[in-house]
């Protein structure tokens, strides 16, 4: 009864966060299935509409897997938590905030350190190879960011990450992890695992000691748009969260 209470009084405006809350909180179970995230590092942060600049993001202190859609934090650009009980971690603070700043159609942004595509970022010049077909339409949108050697504890610094990812979707970070910014939850989510899929296609195939395969350049896609509009980016988000209400449904509480 009172969650039909809940939901009956509440406005359009709460709805639609509700809803975004509860993919992000997914988006946090999921990847901590596959193994994306640093301990109690790592963070997604997603811009809400509205006149004020407002994002969703992880309290400072959780590990993914045990974070809730009701335990997400709402900061302004300028790091301040607005509602929400917890800490913004200032390394998420300034990549994240720089980054929403400066390329406002980066409404959600994944940060984390996967297996295998933070394994590319360990290798000295090492990029996407044009051998498996998903590269035809990653390799487009992909920036490297060989300056960061050192953690992120400033603006400039998100202010310098921000820049060189410009229209970009996806930064590996050398040394770091991977960055990957897109318009909506499901778009960043799918486009992040779609890569760090094909990093490990490439990573595990180099492990041969044989050649990569090449292929034709006139085949590359050369798509700059929502990731979404190729890949059913929103269908695979909600398959795990059927998987989630199933097996871990207080993630979306």
């Amino acid at each position: 009864m009172a969650t039909t209470i809940r939901q009956l009084t509440r406005s359009s405006e709460e709805e639609a966060e509700w809803a975004m809350r509860c993919d992000m909180a997914a988006v946090f179970r999921v990847a901590a299935r596959l193994g994306w995230n640093e301990q109690i590092g790592n963070h997604n942060s997603l811009m809400l509409p509205g006149e004020a600049p407002r994002f969703l993001i992880n309290p400072r202190g959780y590990l993914f897997q045990e974070l809730c859609a009701s335990d997400l934090i709402i900061c302004d650009l300028d790091g301040r938590v607005l509602q929400g009980s917890g800490e913004l971690r200032k390394v998420a603070f300034h990549i994240h905030a720089r980054i929403h700043l400066q390329n406002p159609a980066a409404t959600c942004v994944i940060h984390v350190h996967p297996r295998w595509l933070t394994s590319l970022s360990l290798l000295r010049d090492t990029e996407f190879a044009l051998s498996h077909h998903n590269n035809l339409l990653l390799n487009d949108r992909m920036v490297y960011d060989r300056e960061g050697d050192e953690p992120v504890h400033q603006n400039e610094e998100g202010d310098r990450i921000a820049r060189l990812m410009g229209d970009k979707s996806i930064m590996v970070m050398r040394g770091h992890g991977v960055t990957v910014a897109g318009p909506t939850v499901h778009d960043a989510f799918d486009e992040c695992y779609m890569a760090e899929r094909t990093a490990m296609y490439q990573m595990t195939a180099l492990q041969t000691g044989q050649p990569l395969h090449g292929l034709p350049e006139k085949l590359r896609r050369n798509h700059h748009g929502a990731w979404g509009d190729k890949m059913d980016a929103r269908l695979h988000l909600d398959a795990w969260r059927r998987v989630l209400d199933r097996e871990e449904p207080d993630y979306a509480r």
